[in-house]
Parts: C-alpha cells; structure tokens; sequence
C-alpha cells in the first residue's frame, strides 16, 4: 500500500481542505500522512499558500525541495495543489518539470483522479485530522466578497460561499464522535456566514446549534470581519457558556484615512464602538487582531494614530504586519508602495514593542487565578495545555510540571495560574 504525504502550508483553512483531501485518499486506500519534515514518501502533495511574499516564499522552498527528492528518487510521484498553485500554475509548471501536476484551489475531484481516487461526494463532511484529535477547525465558508485593498484572497479563492448549515452540523457532529472537543470556527469572513445561501447572517444560529452537539465542549470564533459585525453573534457569546470569550477579529488599523484607503468599509468610530460592545458584553474577553502598517499613504500621524489605539485597547493577543505589494489586488493597480521598507521595520518593531509590555502585565495580572485547561500534549518536564483565552499554534501557552501529576491529552483540568512570562504561563493543577 502506497503511502501519501500531505504537506500543508500557510492557513487553518488551508489545513481544513488538506483533512478533507486526505479523507478521500484513505477511502481509496491509500495510507496518509502529515509530515513537513521529510519528502521520502511514494507521493508527496504540497498545499501551498500565496497569500503574502513570505508565505509563498515558504511554499516555493518545499517545492524546490520535494524537487530535488523527486530526481533523487526518493518520490514516485509530486503534486501541488492550493493557493499558490492557483495563482502561478504556468510559471510553476515551465520552472519546475519535477512536478506531475499542479491543482488550484477548487479542484479536488481533479487531485483525487490524479491520484487514482474517486472524489466521492457522500464523503465531502468526512476529516483524516492532521491536528490532535480532540480539537479540530470548522471551516464554514470559502472565499471572500469584501475586496479589501491589500488583499489576493478574492483573486485565489473566489467569492464568499457559505457551507450549507446542516452540512457544517453533520461535519461537527462527525468530528464531535471521533473525539473532538474544541472546535474552531473559521473561513476568510465567519461573520458573513449565511447571506448567500439564506439572505441573511446566520453566524448566531451556528454557533448556539454547534453548542448543542454532544462531546463539544469549547466553541472559538476566529477570523470575525468588523464590519456589519451581527449582534446575534455578541448574543451568543455572552449567552453561551461553551462559547470561548475569545475572538480573532483584524482590524487592520484604525485611522480613517488608512481604512479608506484599504477599502476595510468601516470607520475608527464604528471599531470602537464594536470593542466597547464586545467587552460590555462579554466580561473578560480576550481580543486577538492583526493589523497592518506600511500602506500606501500611511503617514507617521496615521501610525501614531494607530500606535495610541494598540496602547489604548490593550488587545490580548496581537500581530502585525508589514504591507508588500501583491499583484492584481486594487493597491497594486493604484497606488504606488511609498513607505520605505526601513520604515515598515520600524513600525513593526515599535507595535511590537508596545504589544510585549501588553502582554506581559496582561499575564502577570493572572497570575493566582484559577481557570479551566485543556491539555494539548507534553514537552519535555511540562504538560502543554490552553485555557479558553487561547488558541493552539497562534497564542501562548500554559505549562504545568509533569511531575505532580499525570494528565490525559484532550481532557479538561483546573488549573492555578502560578507564575508568568511574557508570552507564556506557568500553573498547577488543582482539580
């Protein structure tokens, strides 16, 4: 029996087609795997991301490497599918022969038959899970309608498409059964869920209805667009006791003319007002945001604008980027790319500076508290386990001495927060 390795590259959304790939594959009989670290198996399949210049500097790199396993001889057979593969196909296929061919992003049918499968449709809520077992992401939409600026998204992925509800209630369940006990809700917009197929937002509906699935214990809401953000789903949030108070929520930035100018179709009034309800509502909410500087236009007031916002809102969990020009998205055709690169560095670092001092009084103040844990695995002399302010592979952790007491992956402890780090804590178990 062949052995197939899925490489996966780039986003949760990307890792989410991967386990529904793999699904497929192992239906056919194929054996699968998830391993980054070797291209040594009878076929590899990379799913590459292209969303920004580093992402797609990551995917070309495996490429070029799966390449060099391919004319060694250690591969019988290279495919690479998803956004990269999408955008660039032709340029990859003239540069790199190695390749037996090259999939985009929405043709699955067309990987399986390559790969001697049938894409069978009762199989499409099925997962081989490449996370832990006890936590997986639910993916609820494709694509993206907004446009911003900046943004390759809506050129390789296409226009917003809601998953059909029952659809994503039959997955979760599935999920909930093979033993997952955190789902994380996702899609390139979570808050447009619904309009497409029903008219209107059907977010809430979803997450009350995935709280209702047996076996789920935690719900987390990633990659939640500010505008029109729906008051159902702050409801739910506070309302619903398996609902994480967490939320993945980009702004971006916050001085007007930069949102303008990004097309992000909400103003700095309307952001702080969102903030205001979310934490008036939903009492000890952890924020998490990305945003971005460097963008055509910003001017160091705009920064500043910006910097006091991050030292004003205090977010929990914070990223930032610097812009790089992508082409065919609006700033590339409009504008020119005038903020110098130092520059970019610069304010990068200075966030980050800001956002460090953040963090750290933000964890100091936990210190003592007691919360409830999951457990994500062991690392050397320590547990690894998350409370609900966190999310696994993007935020911190909590680690907790092996030597107290043995702990089960998956399952759910109290734990007393005692001592903390800047990114990190340290707790012990209580019950």
């Amino acid at each position: 029996m062949k052995k197939i390795n899925v490489i996966t590259l780039g986003c949760s959304k990307n890792t989410v087609d991967s386990e529904h790939l793999a699904a497929q594959l192992a239906a056919a009989g194929y054996t699968v795997v998830f391993d980054s670290d070797r291209t040594d198996h009878s076929v590899v399949v990379i799913n590459t991301c292209g969303f920004i210049g580093d992402a797609k500097q990551e995917s070309v790199d495996m490429i070029l490497r799966a390449a060099a396993a391919r004319r060694a001889g250690r591969i019988e057979r290279l495919f690479v599918i998803g956004c990269l593969a999408e955008r660039y196909a032709d340029e990859l296929r003239a540069e790199l022969p190695e390749v037996d061919e090259f999939f985009g992003v929405r043709d699955w049918a067309g990987i399986a038959a390559a790969l001697g499968a049938e894409h069978r449709t009762e199989l499409e809520t099925s997962r081989l899970l490449s996370t832990p077992r006890h936590y997986a992401y639910l993916k609820i939409s494709e694509g993206c309608n907004w446009k911003c600026g900046y943004c390759a998204i809506p050129l390789i992925r296409g226009p917003h498409v809601s998953v059909p509800f029952e659809r994503l209630l039959e997955e979760a369940r599935s999920l909930a059964a093979a033993g997952v006990r955190e789902l994380m809700v996702i899609a390139q917009d979570t808050t447009y869920y619904g309009l497409d197929l029903y008219g209107r937002r059907r977010l809430g509906e979803l997450l009350r209805a995935l709280c209702r699935i047996e076996g789920i214990e935690w719900v987390r809401l990633h990659y939640a667009y500010p505008t029109g953000f729906p008051d159902d789903v702050i409801e739910a949030m506070a309302e619903e006791p398996k609902i994480c108070r967490y939320l993945d929520i980009p702004f971006q930035h916050i001085s007007d003319a930069q949102l303008a100018a990004m097309h992000r179709r909400h103003t700095k009034a309307e952001a702080l007002d969102l903030i205001r309800r979310l934490r008036e509502a939903v009492p000890g909410i952890a924020l998490r945001t990305t945003l971005l500087v460097g963008y055509p236009g910003e001017t160091e007031q705009d920064f500043e604008e910006l910097l006091r916002f991050v030292a004003d809102i205090r977010f929990e969990r914070l990223g930032v980027f610097a812009y790089s020009e992508e082409e065919g998205t609006r700033s590339a055709r409009t504008l020119r790319d005038d903020v110098p690169d130092p520059v970019k560095r610069s304010r990068v670092e200075r966030i980050m500076l800001l956002q460090h001092d953040i963090a750290r009084e933000a964890n100091l103040a936990r210190v003592g508290t007691l919360e409830r844990v999951i457990v994500d695995g062991r690392q050397g002399a320590c547990y690894v386990a998350r409370s609900e302010f966190d999310s696994p592979e993007v935020d911190q952790e909590i680690l907790i001495p092996a030597a107290d007491k043995r702990l089960m992956r998956g399952r759910f402890y109290t734990a007393r927060i005692t001592a903390a780090e800047d990114y990190d804590l340290y707790g012990r178990i209580e019950a």
